[in-house]
């Protein structure tokens, strides 16, 4: 394919792109401001550009006469995205639906002009407007950061002693400077897999999730396909399809976060993006073998995807705690996947930066999978 594309983004989480456009003869042009990023030894040209850096990124677009400009699994670097875009005439999202789909502030008033189910919410820039804010809850409540990603900044709060304090950790993770007061959802989280092809919105696959819990939810497994019932997930794929449509998502991937309340399924956070944390770099491909870096790369570019599912299995990841030892023995390597520890001297798990490393595992049923992780936990001292 005589074609050439823009990847905003060289770190790990982008190199499945990289190899992707490699794969199917497309010129990767990859930016990023870190020189040693790993993706750059695999890319056809690497450029020492911020992925924020609209204007140098434009000029590039328009010097290197690119078809197509994407990034995988990142939210800031969508803006980006978008606007070159727009001026260039590529498929991507609006600008518009780029700023609602990274702002969580945009993301609630959009979804909630559009009557998708969400949390009760409130928007403050100041500690005065938090204060009156939180009056307005029933505890425990969470506080976040209007645009930050990764569960960097988030709090439960269970006792106003504290609210204060969740509110500045929130701040201090808000590079918009803006902190969202939001009503606590009990019950199951999960994501969904999306692609939008030609305005058609295709469900790939549910995902369920285990986190730390309070205080800070931070993601430490996923599972696919999920465990819960029939009718619970078409409510979540319903919701999901609602929460695309509010964005006006009209093409390319979206990973819709949902809690399954006692309510119905309400949106967490949406993102005009692949799901991180290789939801679908890996974990997608092995249960469902559809391959949506793929898909995503090819969309960028105009061309026809294929979303056809080709196996249905199960597939997991479950990430590492601390002060763990981990003596993987052969017995234990030839179950994984895939495998990564990465020894920190961190002791709290405060967002998803903290966690020291991960392994996946896949089956055929789901006491398959069970017996992979039990394998892999016994070996963990």
């Amino acid at each position: 394919m005589d074609k050439s594309i823009i990847i905003l983004g060289a770190s790990e989480l982008q190199v499945p792109a990289i190899v992707a456009a490699k794969k199917n003869n497309i010129r990767s042009i990859v930016v990023d401001y870190d020189p040693d990023a790993t993706g750059r030894y695999l890319a056809d040209e690497f450029y020492e550009i911020s992925t924020l850096d609209y204007n140098s990124i434009l000029e590039l677009a328009i010097t290197k006469n690119v078809d197509g400009i994407m990034t995988l699994c990142s939210d800031r670097p969508m803006k980006v995205v978008a606007m070159v875009g727009e001026r260039l005439g590529l498929n991507t999202i609006s600008v518009e639906t780029a700023i609602a789909a990274t702002s969580k502030a945009e993301m609630r008033k959009a979804l909630a002009a559009e009557e998708v189910p969400i949390p009760g919410f409130c928007i403050v820039d100041s500690k005065h407007e938090f204060c009156n804010a939180i009056e307005q809850f029933a505890m425990p409540f969470i506080v976040k950061p209007s645009d930050n990603s990764g569960s960097r900044g988030i709090t439960l709060v269970d006792d106003k002693t504290y609210a204060l304090e969740a509110y500045y950790y929130a701040k201090k993770n808000a590079m918009d400077g803006i902190v969202l007061v939001e009503e606590y959802m009990s019950g199951d989280e999960v994501s969904v897999e999306v692609f939008v092809e030609k305005e058609n919105i295709h469900i790939i696959q549910i995902t369920d999730k285990l986190t730390t819990g309070a205080p800070h939810f931070v993601e430490m497994g996923h599972l696919q396909p999920s465990k819960l019932d029939e009718a619970s997930k078409n409510d979540i794929c319903k919701v999901a399809r609602a929460a695309v449509k509010a964005l006006k998502i009209n093409t390319g991937p979206a990973h819709v976060e949902i809690k399954f309340t006692d309510k119905g399924a309400k949106i967490v956070e949406v993102g005009s993006r692949l799901g991180g944390d290789f939801i679908t770099t890996d974990l997608v491909p092995l249960s469902t073998g559809i391959d949506m870096v793929e898909a995503t790369l090819l969309d960028a570019l105009g061309e026809d995807v294929n979303l056809q599912k080709k196996k249905s299995r199960m597939a997991a990841i479950r990430y590492f705690s601390f002060n763990r030892y981990i003596n993987f023995s052969n017995d234990v390597i030839s179950n994984l996947e895939r495998a990564y520890v990465n020894k920190m001297e961190k002791h709290e798990i405060e967002s998803s930066r903290d966690r020291e490393g991960f392994f996946i595992v896949s089956g055929d049923s789901f006491d398959e999978i069970e017996e992979k992780i039990e394998k892999v936990n016994n070996s963990i001292l």
